[in-house]
């Protein structure tokens, strides 16, 4: 059916405000370069005509001069005309975008939205009250049995008073009999003294050469005494 009938040519995408601005920027480059090589004929004719004496050939100088002049005038406009438009075609974009980015933020809420109220709806109020009421009857539970766990154990009530007495005096004797202790025995010993080495013998005393039989007559009662 395709060779009978034919195929139509595939469209041509649609240029969008990227490629409008893209084929702008090119438009006023080429303007620039124009109005560049314009001021560069016109520095060259103004040279020529301060060289020049008034005449024909000078006014047919300057003549050319204003030729170049009006062609740099319309390059400018229309440089500035083709900015303006990029300019606004850039607006258009970042207008674009900027909804673009809205329309998300908003698709983004209302998805939140709807899982937080599907979320809510498994929440049940009473449920919660009631877990904090059993949290609080719990903690009660606990502070009794703490104070249970805490109080002092009392004596036993088959245990005799008259016997706690009797037991009371008995310790009381032997604590009057651990005073009656006499002081000299319960007083430390004193210590023993310590005993003096014996002497050695030093051998027979030495007369002196002078000492007279009569004189150790006489010393003998003295020595014995």
């Amino acid at each position: 059916m395709n060779r009978l009938f034919g195929t139509g040519k595939p469209k041509a995408p649609k240029p969008t405000l990227n490629d409008a601005i893209a084929v702008t920027d090119e438009r006023v480059s080429s303007l620039d370069a124009r109005i560049k090589k314009c001021e560069g004929e016109l520095a060259g004719y103004r040279d020529k005509m301060q060289k020049m004496r008034d005449g024909p050939g000078k006014n047919a100088v300057k003549q050319r001069a204003l030729q170049v002049l009006r062609q740099k005038k319309m390059y400018e406009a229309q440089r500035d005309q083709l900015t303006q438009q990029s300019f606004n075609m850039e607006s258009a974009i970042l207008a674009t975008e900027n909804i673009k980015n809205t329309l998300t933020v908003v698709q983004a809420m209302r998805d939140t939205n709807k899982v937080m109220k599907a979320q809510f709806k498994e929440v049940d109020i009473d449920s919660i009250h009631q877990m904090q009421d059993d949290m609080e009857d719990v903690l009660e539970q606990t502070n009794e049995i703490q104070e249970l766990m805490g109080r002092s154990y009392n004596l036993p009530d088959d245990i005799d008073e008259q016997d706690l007495e009797a037991e009371l005096d008995a310790l009381g004797d032997e604590l009057s009999l651990e005073d009656d202790i006499p002081s000299y025995l319960s007083d430390p010993m004193p210590a023993m003294p310590e005993l003096l080495p014996n002497k050695a013998p030093q051998g027979p005393t030495q007369q002196p050469a002078d000492a007279r039989p009569g004189d150790l007559a006489r010393a003998e009662p003295a020595l014995r005494m």
